[in-house]
């Protein structure tokens, strides 16, 4: 489907969401029968402390002059929204397709908590703590209630050196309900047979789990003010509603924060949703300094089924884009921009599980971009990192760890197919620059420049064994 228009005219969000059997990262839970006691988790007040980073603001200035009154950006990522917990279970059978029976099936499994060792964090809490291992200050921006699955992902969170920034204003949560201000819980279980199935509240919602999150709070506010990137996928309009989400595209494009994009699933539904939700996702489209896809995804919104074209046309569309990146699995990633186009082969590794891959991925993107890193390189740390959590079970705090990122970079095993790679590239336009990353330094042929792995692993090492404070982002 090609790049919806931005509609002219507004209605309000009433639309059921559509029914996901594979979506982990929208959900709510059943588990409090009474109404949680208020209470905030903000690394952000009036003062903001994150890794060692103190930002002091003055109580008796107005709000406006607050979030202006800060000027350096003290915070390498800020992720807004999708904070969930996962309790990842083995059950005899899949829940049935039913919507009442599905319903039914979770209520059984919610009324009661499950030993915490079958408890995750889940959503982007997985993309947080991935750029933390790789040494990335960083804040989570969204909601969690006072109960014990929200005490436990803020525990987690701590732990992996990742601030929590409540979303929420107190005016809000005072007229919300019980169940919607708990704590985002996904069911994923798995049966016999090793097949997997997500269930969740989110399923038979007809708005947001978070619809009654009207604005979001100065402190996040000050978060995204203070953040280098601040990053945004198609799973937060499962919790926020499009106008919020319009509101944090503003707030992040006012205060020069580099916006991340990723859209996943959620992007074909939501070019097909309401006319907010579809005026939304072309915000973000438009308004991202970097937007991530999968090459399904980028076909499902361009309508143009070549990976290189579709992200082409994704830079024309956008007004402040600087990368667009397709994530090509198992062949590796492309990083397009409007003069080059750069190609990584993915690492032959173990795949144990594969979720949590792309928030992975996407955190050694930010880490990349961030350090200023040639793009060649970025590319390279993406697809190790996202290998590095292919090789554990599961996500949370089962994603990458610096280690296996660096043992990965140390003795590489490409995926190299020269014959996947020349017919992605033979059709491209020749006054555009090309890099491909390859195992044996080939030289440059047919307009392509390849660079030795060898070279861009020597480049990468000394700055995750030894990390370093580098340049500005790129312009």
């Amino acid at each position: 489907m090609p790049l919806l228009p931005l509609p002219s005219t507004t209605k309000t969000l009433n639309s059921p969401s559509p029914f996901h059997l594979h979506n982990h990262h929208h959900v709510s839970s059943f588990q409090s029968k009474s109404k949680p006691k208020l209470q905030f988790h903000p690394i952000l007040s009036l003062n903001l402390a994150c890794k060692g980073l103190t930002l002091a603001v003055s109580s008796s200035s107005p709000p406006e002059t607050k979030l202006r009154s800060v000027g350096s950006k003290n915070i390498d990522v800020a992720t807004m929204g999708n904070l969930c917990l996962d309790i990842v279970l083995n059950v005899p059978q899949l829940p049935p397709l039913s919507v009442h029976e599905r319903k039914a099936f979770m209520e059984r499994l919610a009324s009661s908590p499950p030993p915490k060792k079958y408890w995750e964090a889940g959503g982007n809490c997985n993309m947080a703590i991935a750029a933390a291992r790789l040494g990335l200050d960083c804040v989570s921006i969204g909601h969690v209630g006072d109960e014990i699955y929200g005490n436990f992902l803020s525990d987690v969170l701590r732990d992996e050196g990742i601030g929590m920034v409540e979303i929420s204003t107190g005016d809000d949560t005072v007229t919300s309900s019980g169940d919607s201000y708990e704590t985002l819980v996904c069911w994923v279980l798995v049966d016999p047979l090793q097949k997997h199935d997500f269930c969740s509240r989110a399923d038979f919602c007809k708005e947001p789990a978070f619809n009654w999150l009207s604005q979001i709070s100065k402190e996040a506010k000050l978060a995204i003010k203070n953040s280098k990137v601040l990053f945004c996928n198609g799973y937060g309009f499962d919790d926020l509603s499009p106008s919020l989400l319009l509101s944090v595209v503003d707030c992040a494009v006012e205060v020069g924060t580099s916006i991340f994009f990723d859209p996943g699933p959620r992007g074909k539904s939501l070019s097909n949703g309401t006319p907010e939700e579809q005026r939304a996702l072309n915000q973000f489209l438009r308004m991202s300094d970097v937007l991530l896809l999968t090459a399904d995804e980028a076909e499902s919104l361009t309508g143009i089924g070549d990976p290189i074209l579709a992200g082409q046309k994704l830079l024309k569309v956008g007004i402040r884009t600087k990368w667009v990146i397709v994530k090509m699995g198992l062949k590796g990633s492309i990083l397009i921009t409007t003069s080059s186009i750069v190609c990584a082969p993915a690492y032959k590794v173990n795949i144990v599980d594969s979720v949590g891959c792309g928030d992975s991925f996407v955190a050694a993107i930010a880490f990349g971009f961030i350090h200023n890193l040639p793009m060649v390189n970025t590319l390279a740390i993406a697809n190790a990192v996202g290998a590095a959590t292919a090789m554990g079970c599961g996500a949370g705090r089962n994603v990458a760890s610096l280690e296996k990122v660096v043992d990965i970079l140390r003795s590489p095993k490409l995926n190299e197919d020269d014959e996947f790679w020349t017919e992605i590239l033979e059709k491209k336009v020749l006054d555009q620059e090309v890099t491909c990353l390859s195992n044996i330094m080939k030289g440059n042929r047919n307009h392509l420049n390849f660079v030795s792995f060898d070279q861009v692993a020597s480049e990468l090492l000394p700055k995750l064994e030894f990390p370093q404070t580098v340049e500005n982002v790129p312009t």
